[in-house]
């Protein structure tokens, strides 16, 4: 007879995947409302963490009479809070709004994968730690997953899935292809076009510098693909609350 417990975690797991599946199609149909959703996102786990991050960290920097808590805290908070949502939202925008769509169907495979290792991360923390998903994926992961989400797609451009334009092809574009007043859609193809170009110009610069060997590894830490690691993180956050919740309960 099948254990119960196994039945349960299976679900859980099939909810899991489910979930990350969700996102990147989202991400990948409705990129616009995918944006929206990451930015407000952002903008309540920031203003929860950061919260209750500073109220635990203001007696570490300040003694009897430090700045009051109770006017410092909720200000700095909200602060935060609206930054990263509108860094989030707009990072969200450019990494999926586009014209090349089998591009982008590529870029939600590595954000795909991305996220659920984030999650499989945390998930594994939170039963061997007893560490909190939600700050952790926050507050010290972030960075880490868009180094991750660099190196995708740096195999991506590697196997020929993007392909860094030309100075010529780029200025073509702008001139020639782009109108006056472009969409939203045509504006984020041109600015990520630019930004492959603008990487691909930074490991050249960076051959004489740290050589041939290690120039292509130093552009996948300086990318903007890095920033991807926070919208990745926001959403690793909600997915692995509800797991490790739900595993908590019912197993």
């Amino acid at each position: 007879m099948v254990d119960v417990r196994y039945l349960v975690n299976a679900l859980i797991m099939t909810l899991e995947v489910a979930a990350v599946v969700a996102v990147c199609w989202l991400a990948l149909h409705y990129p616009f409302i995918f944006a929206a959703a990451t930015a407000a996102l952002a903008f309540v786990e920031g203003l929860l963490l950061e919260h209750a991050r500073l109220k635990h960290e203001l007696p570490f920097y300040f003694g009897a009479r430090g700045p009051s808590a109770g006017l410092l805290v909720p200000f700095v908070a909200l602060t935060s809070a609206l930054v990263r949502a509108l860094v989030a939202g707009i990072v969200a925008v450019l990494t999926f709004s586009g014209t090349d769509h089998e591009r982008l169907f590529w870029i939600a495979v590595v954000f795909g994968v991305t996220l659920y290792l984030a999650t499989f991360i945390l998930r594994g923390i939170s039963h061997r730690l007893d560490a909190k998903p939600a700050r952790w994926g926050y507050f010290r992961i972030a960075a880490a997953l868009g180094l991750v989400f660099s190196v995708g797609m740096w195999l991506l451009s590697s196997f020929g899935r993007i392909t860094t334009p030309a100075m010529s092809e780029l200025g073509r574009t702008l001139i020639f292809e782009t109108p006056a007043l472009p969409s939203v859609d045509q504006a984020s193809e041109l600015l990520f076009r630019m930004k492959l170009y603008i990487d691909s110009v930074m490991v050249a610069l960076l051959k004489p510098l740290v050589g041939a060997e290690w120039a292509p590894l130093a552009g996948i830490v300086l990318s903007v693909n890095v920033l991807t690691g926070f919208v990745v993180a926001i959403y690793a956050v909600v997915i692995a609350e509800f797991v490790v919740r739900s595993e908590n309960a019912l197993l």
